[in-house]
């Protein structure tokens, strides 16, 4: 279509943008996790083995992935997580994601599986690093 032919020249912004805010949005559980920040409704996580390999995964690979640092490594590393806790702590509850609560682990880990192929987009330090 015409109407959206000129958009394609965005499309490193864009990507960068849909990295940046993925990343924030996966910082958030690693805190929550580490620090109960923002601070959870329930109780806090109880911080042992798996849950603290994941909240550590989610706060500094959230951190390099928001930085664009080392993308598509992290990202590779990040969806590989988001698959394990998805099929670990999901799927036994229920086989459909809306009713398990796993819809975000899916679409963490989808999104990160796109950054390993598409790299960074703009506004990344891996792009420095390349140049």
């Amino acid at each position: 279509m015409k109407l959206f032919d000129g958009l394609a020249r965005f499309q490193p912004q864009a990507l960068g943008v849909l990295r940046i805010m993925t990343a924030l949005q996966f910082i958030e559980h690693g805190s929550q996790k580490l620090f109960n920040f923002p601070v959870s409704s329930g109780e806090p996580h109880a911080l042992t083995g798996l849950t603290l390999t994941a909240a550590i995964l989610e706060f500094a690979g959230g951190i390099l992935l928001a930085l664009g640092l080392l993308t598509r490594p992290v990202a590779f590393l990040l969806a590989g997580e988001m698959a394990i806790a998805y099929f670990m702590a999901h799927y036994p509850r229920d086989f459909f994601p809306i009713n398990n609560n796993g819809d975000a682990a899916i679409s963490f880990c989808f999104i990160f599986l796109y950054l390993v192929f598409a790299g960074a987009g703009a506004f990344a330090l891996d792009n420095r690093r390349n140049a």
